[in-house]
């Protein structure tokens, strides 16, 4: 596709999310490593997506979502985001690192689902690659189900731990299996995991914009987008005091 490279080789009914599960999302996100962007330095984040065919049914909303996400952080400057999807028979791709929001959104809308089975270790690899390469903020992953090793999943997560990476798992739905591998990603990082649906867009919506900030500016880019935004944001500053 063009604007994307190959990312380096290093349908259910979604049920509500409970305000417990926001709730214990937030706690999860005040214990992660605390972010500290150096003056006149950049944050970056990796943004995984699975595009697989279950996806299908919501994938134009949650674009809309993960759209208002990049948006939240165009004020800051401060943040390169790179795009990583995987779908189809083995196909699994990752944008440059792009700090214009127009671009990214531009290549997010052209990424289209189509079948295939899951590979969520195969985008902790590259992430691996590239926080090799230079310091990764963050990595988001938004996903529905798992359909791989989960030892195998937890190794690759455990070493982003071990290099400072939290991920912050979102689940559209609550397969039992990937809520239990996406659970364990954001355990083993310092991360965070919640699950959502159409019922809960806000919600994400706002977590999504409040990890984006986060990642960009650090805690007091974070305690100033909660000022403007309050909602989920304001919650997180509370938990992070």
């Amino acid at each position: 596709m063009n604007g994307h490279r190959k990312a380096s080789d290093s349908g259910h009914v979604p049920t509500k999310s409970s305000s417990q599960e926001v709730d214990a999302f937030l706690r999860q996100v005040a214990l992660s490593p605390r972010v500290d962007v150096p003056s006149g330095g950049r944050g970056r984040l990796v943004f995984a997506m699975d595009a697989t065919a279950s996806r299908r049914p919501t994938w134009d909303e949650a674009q809309d979502i993960q759209a208002d996400m990049f948006r939240a952080t165009a004020g800051i400057g401060g943040l390169d985001i790179q795009l990583v999807f995987f779908r189809g028979q083995g196909e699994c791709r990752a944008s440059g690192w792009v700090s214009d929001t127009g671009t990214l959104l531009r290549l997010m809308r052209q990424v289209e689902c189509v079948g295939g089975y899951t590979q969520i270790e195969r985008v902790l690899r590259h992430t691996i690659a590239e926080a090799r390469e230079g310091r990764i903020n963050a990595l988001v992953y938004v996903g529905d189900c798992m359909e791989e090793d989960s030892d195998e999943v937890a190794r690759r997560a455990g070493e982003l731990g071990l290099m400072g990476v939290p991920i912050f798992a979102f689940q559209e739905g609550q397969e039992p299996l990937a809520q239990a591998c996406f659970r364990d990603m954001a355990r083993l990082t310092r991360g965070a995991y919640c699950a959502f649906d159409r019922s809960s867009a806000a919600t994400l919506r706002d977590l999504l914009s409040a990890v984006a900030v986060y990642a960009a500016g650090g805690i007091r880019a974070l305690e100033d987008y909660a000022k403007r935004s309050g909602g989920s944001a304001q919650l997180l500053i509370g938990q992070m005091r």
